[in-house]
């Protein structure tokens, strides 16, 4: 579902602010996969996420989704395949409008564009009993500005629109790392559900361990701009927050000194 070949990224390059991102990755998600990733400060995490989804060009190397080149496609032409949230719970929906336009806005994702009502009676429906698995009470708010809601309530709510029309791949960055503990574990339980439910091919970047172990069928580790550890399956299943941190330092040949990822 996901293929990256040798891609490269190097930000303000031949200036004394040149900051190598991404040093020759190469990924493959099968799908269905549900991959973690994680990493220290400016190991990559974020921009591979950005370089999927076309935010920024690829300056060598090649990325496909469901077998297409989408290396050249700029962002809009790469939306149809993909479903993201973001790490802002502010990201992602629009906060002047109600939560029924914003899941319409959300499933009329890739569809040519009508004079017809803009959220019909049978949406509605569908958007309420949706609404009502998250088990937030927001099915009887369909008309409440999305504004109005909490942090989890709409980082919730973008969760649902991001997976609405079931993307070929669905990007998560950090989406739980604004949430107070509590609301973060729900959110993430609604997130494994919804991942589930929908078989859906899956790259979560967190910075919290624990997490990253428990969610998912496969970890990746990213330093400095490589991948430079990949367990799936049954070895993932029987690793430790310790073994990770003495992965990390075996393979990068460093300690781990970021404060996030080892206060959780």
């Amino acid at each position: 579902m996901l293929k990256i070949i040798d891609v490269h990224k190097t930000f303000n390059a031949g200036t004394i602010n040149e900051k190598k991102a991404l040093t020759g990755v190469n990924l493959t998600l099968n799908e269905g996969d549900f991959v973690t990733v994680i990493g220290g400060n400016g190991a990559g995490k974020s921009t591979l996420l950005n370089m999927i989804a076309g935010v920024y060009p690829v300056d060598s190397g090649q990325i496909l989704i469901d077998e297409i080149d989408v290396t050249k496609s700029p962002e809009y032409k790469r939306a149809k395949y993909l479903g993201r949230v973001f790490q802002d719970p502010m990201t992602g929906t629009a906060a002047d409008m109600q939560i029924d336009e914003n899941l319409a806005i959300a499933g009329r994702r890739g569809l040519a564009r009508t004079l017809k009502s803009g959220v019909t009676k049978k949406e509605r429906e569908q958007y309420r009993e949706l609404l009502k698995e998250l088990d937030l009470g927001l099915e009887d708010r369909l008309t409440s500005k999305v504004g109005l809601l909490s942090g989890g309530q709409r980082q919730a709510l973008t969760l649902l629109m991001a997976t609405l029309r079931r993307p070929k791949l669905l990007l998560l960055d950090e989406h739980t790392a604004a949430l107070d503990p509590k609301t973060a574990s729900k959110v993430l339980d609604m997130t494994n559900k919804i991942v589930a439910k929908n078989n859906l091919t899956t790259l979560m970047i967190t910075h919290n361990m624990s997490d990253a172990l428990r969610i998912g069928n496969r970890l990746i580790m990213m330093n400095s701009g490589k991948i430079i550890f990949d367990v799936e399956g049954e070895e993932k299943k029987k690793l430790t927050t310790a073994d990770l941190l003495e992965k990390f330092k075996i393979s990068s040949g460093e300690e781990l000194d970021n404060d996030r990822m080892l206060l959780s």
